[in-house]
């Protein structure tokens, strides 16, 4: 089984180095880096890929709205080159409407017109295409041109509904997703990339997982610390999909054999890879961790 696991937003770079490292010698396929913790970790990520040998580094995500796309293929290119070898992974999504509209000041109205031609343009230059693209949401004019490209750069898209889904079929490897369950994935994801002649292309299914013998617990705690994405109109539709409308539903949680059976659920859905992110349960969070990371270990050797 394909199986990633989180590392945390803003992590120091020798730390970000440890836990790669780490990740790789236990034979987990990926680490994921979240876009929103308050530091950029595409230098970190080109340190760790230097430290490592074969271990995939994705981020999930960075957002459009933050950088003009001719910026953000430059900024791939260098961190695949500074990487020097293959598996740098390039996750891409529009971010959500309050942080966007709260923080960079920008419309969201158009988010995913804005983030197709955001992708077009990402995908030609990483693709060496001569790009010149003018819309109304981003434009690269002019006949663009990046440096020749060390390394194939893959794309991923985080793609929740109908549009972006079928933006991830043309534009990219495939899709990472967050907070959606076996059934969203089976019912509605898979599909809709096969809609769009996306056969075979990458789904990363992202959730949060523990191992833990107090399910009720378990859900208290993740309502808690997954409690935002609740709020956020994209993630209640991805929710909704999966006929569920709380995050704490969407959580992995359960003892060895149970979470197991539910991370096989995602593959049978339609799921390409699993991207995992243990969080604590009851007083003794290091125990908890250790035990969900154990299974994890456990499962990617498989």
């Amino acid at each position: 089984m394909r199986i990633g696991i989180t590392c945390g937003g803003g992590t120091p770079t020798d730390r970000v180095v440890e836990q790669v490292t780490k990740a790789e010698e236990e034979g987990f396929s990926s680490v994921w880096f979240p876009g929103g913790g308050g530091a950029d970790p595409l230098p970190s990520m080109a340190v760790a890929g230097r430290a490592t040998e074969q271990i995939e580094l994705g981020t999930a995500i960075q957002q459009t709205y933050m950088c003009h796309p001719i910026l953000a293929a430059q900024r791939a290119v260098a961190c695949a080159d500074a990487m020097g070898r293959p598996g740098f992974t390039f996750g891409l999504g529009p971010g959500h409407a309050p942080h966007v509209e709260g923080v960079y000041r920008e419309s969201y109205d158009h988010a995913g017109r804005h983030t197709e031609h955001y992708m077009q343009i990402v995908h030609g230059l990483l693709a060496g295409e001569t790009v010149d693209i003018v819309s109304d949401d981003v434009s690269a004019a002019g006949g663009v041109q990046l440096q020749s490209i060390p390394h194939d750069v893959p794309l991923l898209v985080a793609a929740l509904g109908p549009r972006l889904l079928r933006v991830a079929a043309e534009q990219s490897a495939g899709t990472i997703l967050w907070m959606a369950n076996a059934a969203s994935i089976r019912d509605h994801v898979a599909p809709a990339l096969a809609a769009a002649d996306g056969d075979g292309t990458r789904i990363v299914a992202g959730l949060p997982v523990a191992v833990t013998d107090d399910v009720e617990l378990a859900r208290e705690t993740a309502a808690k610390a997954f409690f935002n994405y609740g709020t956020l109109v994209n993630y209640q539709r991805i929710l909704a999909a999966g006929g569920i409308s709380l995050p704490e539903e969407a959580a992995i949680v359960g003892d060895e054999a149970s979470v197991a059976e539910q991370l096989q659920g995602l593959i049978d859905a339609g799921a390409t890879d699993v991207w995992a992110a243990p969080f604590p349960v009851g007083d003794d969070k290091r125990d908890s961790l250790n035990r969900t990371r154990r299974l994890l270990i456990e499962l990617a050797g498989t």
